[in-house]
């Protein structure tokens, strides 16, 4: 008996016989389906996936860029929008259903780029391409001159803004702070500073026996330049929390 594989997956046999038993040819073929059992485990496996996005889509190697289409539908407050090729930020939205006539959505919406801010509206259902904005953690480290500089604590790559692009965010900013930067089309449109920040008076107004938390408040200025209202028992040399939303006094640290 000879053995030789026609094909994956099946065994062909070949039986020569010079005394057969039954009355068969002296030769012939015949196949027999070969099964390959599935491996089972007992314990938990990883499954990788592969993109299949070409890599000169993607923004950076670690990245695939994403692409949504989304209606009016989907439009909510934090919702980045592209239009008329630049990336925008609803800030506030509307949906109106009028007596006559279709309904629409009314937004707000800042431009990432010049900063301005707009009122648009969108035909309800209409459909409008999602800006891919996406975020990135760095610390903030040092200042460089007029520049600021940001730092990948995996990749040790360092990104550095001009004053113009931080704005009046400064006043929150410590080195060691990690920050979130926006990135779109490959460049930094803005950063997203931690909600609630750790500063310590540098100058103040004394505190005055009996002064309680109900009392009134008094201007702070802060380690890193900002100027803050903060309740009469405050002195100097003191830590405080503060929101970087509204840049009020929250409590102390």
């Amino acid at each position: 008996m000879s053995m030789s594989m026609a094909m994956a997956g099946t065994a062909t046999f070949t039986v020569s016989s010079p005394t057969p038993i039954f009355k068969t040819s002296s030769s012939r073929a015949f196949h027999l389906p070969m099964r390959f059992p599935h491996k089972t485990h007992s314990f938990p496996r990883t499954v990788t996936t592969f993109s299949t996005y070409p890599l000169h889509l993607t923004h950076s190697p670690r990245r695939i860029l994403r692409i949504h289409a989304l209606t009016s539908n989907d439009i909510k407050v934090g919702t980045n929008l592209e239009v008329d090729g630049a990336p925008w930020k609803v800030l506030e939205f509307l949906h109106v259903k009028p007596g006559k006539g279709a309904a629409f959505v009314r937004t707000k919406m800042r431009n990432y780029i010049t900063g301005n801010t707009v009122e648009k509206t969108f035909r309800a259902g209409s459909t409008i391409e999602e800006a891919d904005v996406f975020k990135e953690q760095k610390q903030y480290t040092y200042k460089d001159g007029s520049q600021y500089v940001f730092m990948d604590l995996t990749t040790f790559e360092e990104i550095r803004l001009s004053e113009a692009e931080v704005g009046d965010k400064t006043k929150w900013l410590k080195e060691g702070m990690d920050c979130y930067l926006l990135f779109w089309d490959g460049k930094v449109i803005d950063f997203e500073l931690p909600i609630t920040v750790q500063l310590k008076v540098v100058d103040v107004d004394p505190g005055l026996k009996g002064d309680t938390a109900s009392g009134g408040s008094k201007p702070a200025t802060l380690d890193t330049g900002a100027v803050v209202n903060v309740p009469l028992f405050v002195n100097i040399g003191e830590e405080i929390l503060v929101d970087t939303r509204t840049g009020t006094y929250m409590s102390r640290a």
